[in-house]
């Protein structure tokens, strides 16, 4: 399992969620009960899921928490955080990229750890 599941939105790391950190038994239960909601139908880009599976609900959720950002709500954050750390246990990144007037279309990374990009500056030989 991975340790850190990073959130990034246009290419910026903007959460760090640390999976050793054990969740008490009430978030646990709540992760639960979300889980038993998204099961009942969730809607994504307009289209109704009626029994969605593990990726479609993980689709959803991490959706939510790119709203959970916009809005600066962090019981949201938390929570959708959460649920894709239990959820995905090899989850790796949530990457999320503005769209212009679309809100946010986001892609789970199982396969690489997220790596911040430096910022090379060249100088013009004198």
């Amino acid at each position: 399992m991975n340790e850190k599941l990073t959130v990034v939105l246009d290419g910026q790391a903007v959460v760090e969620y640390d999976r050793t950190k054990e969740l008490p038994d009430q978030q646990l239960t709540y992760l639960d009960k979300m889980d038993e909601g998204l099961d009942k139908g969730i809607t994504i880009g307009g289209e109704t899921i009626d029994a969605p599976d593990i990726k479609q609900k993980s689709q959803f959720v991490a959706l939510q928490l790119f709203q959970g950002l916009q809005t600066e709500n962090d019981a949201i954050i938390a929570a959708s955080c959460a649920y894709l750390a239990t959820r995905l246990p090899d989850l790796k990144q949530v990457v999320g990229k503005s769209i212009e007037g679309h809100g946010v279309a986001c892609d789970l990374v199982f396969d690489k750890p997220f790596v911040q990009e430096a910022q090379l500056q060249f100088m013009k030989p004198h």
